[in-house]
């Protein structure tokens, strides 16, 4: 319910924005001036911008971050709602630091993540020719490179992860498709930054962004350009790969630039044209899935490990197979080791079955740089191809490109591509580009969702793990009590690491605590961690020093080994009134009512009783009549062994009986009053 009345709010907004553009056209969000998004001609197949079309599906006023969780306990994280075109980087020194920026209906929209769970929207002050194609990067010493198009690229840089920025300094100058790199490495030409935009315009930053100078051009009618940084030899950060892209939309050729000297001059070193059709060419010249437009931009990367595969130069495309207009497209690899030079064979990334009834196009990629593991992800309709039904898969090669783990599935539901529909013989715009980054545990994925019909940025981790609780409620006393939830990892998706849990408590008790123990599933033995999968383990709240009475909210967080993946999940817990204590942290195998002690007793005695499941309970003290005396417990228990003190200083002495309802069970002792 909330979901339906946050998608119709939500759409009466997108309606609007629909209307204001019918009556104002291109003057929308800008005031007066320039509007780049809209200021070029859409018939011309060789711009990649957004379109007046797309922005009518624009849905303003969803930041809302949520977890959406699916059967088997696999998160995607749903971060606001803007447009298209993710571009994620994340930073070499802290793997939970990551940022993206995105498409916007006022230009573009930036994210970051501090501890790698909550994101948080914060930009800059946008140089006003701002139009779309967020690119970013962070270099080795933590200072990350925000950029934004298309009408030339600024940039925008931040030390504290895109909390807040600087101003903005034009990096190069043209006008579409722009891209930024830097070079992380602690070789000669450390934190230098490059940039590129369409038409081909390539400048360098020697002093981290606040000087630049462009020091190349070559031709570039397609949009696209393409950075890579990788080592020279010995020489870390000794290479830099410009790509470029010319030809036609559906007979691209790819032409590879090399320079050893941080970029200064380049040389040539080779051209491809191995992409040709990604789907269908339409009447309007744009290459389209199910009339949702693509284009196979070159994805590149290098290895700057110092393993196996050290200096290797990747690049990834969508392309027909069978060539051809009209046929499915498959994920392609080709690599070469002599820096561009020469090229290896095509690969397939994607190991569906039956790749030719399906589509699989729109890649990103990241190597890692201590590991040399190649990350690749991209949409693909291999559950539901005659439908278009997509999902976002994604897979790594730890052996330069000769074989891939099998394909995972990151998406927790699909959707029909396009949404919303586009239609056909159009220039429909739904995002030309997403994004991915890495560390040595785990990669992340961004990408336009469109499972509620908007645009929504989500996100997940791969490799990754499911988390599920046994329940998501507990009721204990304030002092000395405590209750028990497992915590579980039912699946995984290639995570072979440890998860570690630990946890929260909010809002903190203005007296007592909470603490917490994670104990081994069935021994009584202290365990925090998971190593093998499916498995799960006990976590254990416990109350001391009388917390107040009140709804608690304890959250568990479970970390892999560098703290990514991360993923949380919660439990209400209920504090009631103090005078019943859980006595141990085991799960009873039986419902039991034990004899209290002392007996005969002046004037306080205790009861022990134990319930092997969470159960209502009712435990009561009669006098010989069966008239009620006192009600010690009547409200839900968590599993477990409980004492409760009875304090008879205001009764006569004689026979009492006290009794434990549940509802498998009950029964009956009694006890003697002496004073």
């Amino acid at each position: 319910m909330k979901n339906l009345s946050k998608f119709k709010r939500n759409g009466f907004v997108g309606l609007f924005i629909a209307v204001i553009f019918t009556v104002i056209g291109t003057e929308i969000f800008q005031g007066t001036g320039t509007n780049y998004f809209l200021n070029y001609d859409e018939n011309d197949p060789y711009i990649d911008r957004p379109t007046k079309e797309a922005f009518q599906h624009i849905v303003e006023g969803d930041d809302n971050f949520d977890i959406i969780t699916d059967a088997t306990g696999f998160d995607n994280f749903e971060i606001g709602t803007d447009f298209a075109e993710q571009m994620l980087v994340s930073n070499p020194r802290n793997p939970l630091q990551m940022h993206f920026g995105v498409n916007a209906s006022s230009g573009q929209n930036a994210y970051y993540t501090i501890d790698g769970h909550n994101w948080t929207s914060s930009n800059p002050a946008y140089h006003s020719s701002i139009c779309c194609d967020p690119w970013s990067a962070w270099d080795s010493l933590g200072m990350l490179h925000y950029c934004s198009g298309v009408n030339g690229q600024y940039v925008y840089s931040s030390t504290n992860a895109g909390q807040t920025y600087g101003p903005a300094i034009l990096t190069v100058s043209g006008n579409d498709r722009n891209t930024i790199a830097a070079d992380q490495t602690n070789g000669p030409y450390s934190n230098y930054l490059y940039a590129a935009i369409t038409p081909g315009n390539f400048s360098r930053s020697t002093n981290r962004g606040a000087n630049w100078t462009t020091t190349f051009t070559s031709s570039n009618n397609i949009p696209g350009v393409m950075i890579a940084v990788g080592p020279n030899g010995s020489t870390q950060g000794g290479c830099v790969i410009y790509v470029t892209n010319t030809g036609t939309s559906s007979n691209v050729t790819y032409n590879f630039h090399k320079s050893t000297n941080g970029g200064a001059n380049f040389t040539t070193v080779s051209s491809l044209t191995v992409a040709g059709y990604v789907g269908t060419l339409n009447s309007a010249g744009r290459l389209v899935i199910n009339n949702g437009r693509t284009r196979p931009y070159p994805m590149i990367a290098m290895d700057n490990s110092y393993g196996p595969n050290r200096g290797r130069l990747y690049l990834v495309y969508a392309s027909n197979v069978p060539a051809g207009n009209g046929s499915k497209p498959d994920i392609i690899l080709q690599y070469s080791t002599d820096q561009g030079s020469t090229w290896s064979s095509r690969i397939t990334v994607n190991d569906n079955p039956s790749p030719e009834l399906s589509d699989q196009w729109f890649p990103a990629i990241w190597c890692e740089k201590e590991t040399g593991r190649l990350y690749i992800k991209w949409y693909d309709t291999r559950e539901s191809p005659s439908t278009y039904g997509v999902n976002v898969y994604a897979t790594y090669t730890d052996d330069g490109g000769l074989t891939f783990a099998p394909n995972q599935k990151l998406t927790t539901q699909s959707w029909v591509y396009p949404s919303p529909a586009c239609p056909a013989n159009s220039n429909c715009y739904r995002g030309d580009y997403d994004g991915m980054t890495a560390n040595e545990q785990s990669s992340f994925s961004v990408w336009y969702d469109g499972r509620l019909g908007t645009y929504k940025n989500v996100g997940a981790y791969f490799p990754d793990f499911a988390m599920r609780l046994s329940g998501s409620n507990l009721s204990m006393g304030g002092n000395n009590d405590s209750g028990i939830v497992y915590v579980s990892v039912p699946a995984v998706k290639l995570f072979s690491r440890s998860a570690k849990f630990s946890a929260t408590v909010t809002p903190a008790p203005s007296t007592g605590s909470f603490t917490f123990r994670f104990l081994n599933k069935l021994l009584n033995i202290n365990q925090d961690s998971l190593t093998s999968f499916p498995d799960s383990l006990r976590a254990v709240v416990k109350t001391t020093g009388f917390v107040p009475v009140g709804v608690y909210t304890v959250t568990i967080q479970g970390n892999g080994p560098n703290g990514t993946p991360v993923h949380r999940r919660t439990i209400t817990v209920n504090v009631g009134p103090s005078g019943i204590s859980n006595i141990s942290g085991e799960v009873p195998s039986k419902y039991e009512l034990s004899q209290n002690y002392p007996n005969p007793f002046n004037p306080e005695t205790k009861i022990n009783f134990s319930i092997p499941k969470n159960d209502f309970v009712k435990l009561n003290v009669y006098d010989v009549s069966g008239k009620l005396v006192k009600s010690f417990v009547n409200r839900n228990l968590n599993a477990g062994t409980y004492s409760v003190t009875f304090n008879g200083a205001d009764l006569s002495s004689g026979v009492y009986f006290y009794r434990l309802t549940t509802s498998d069970f009950i029964a009956t002792k009694s006890f003697m009053l002496v004073k």
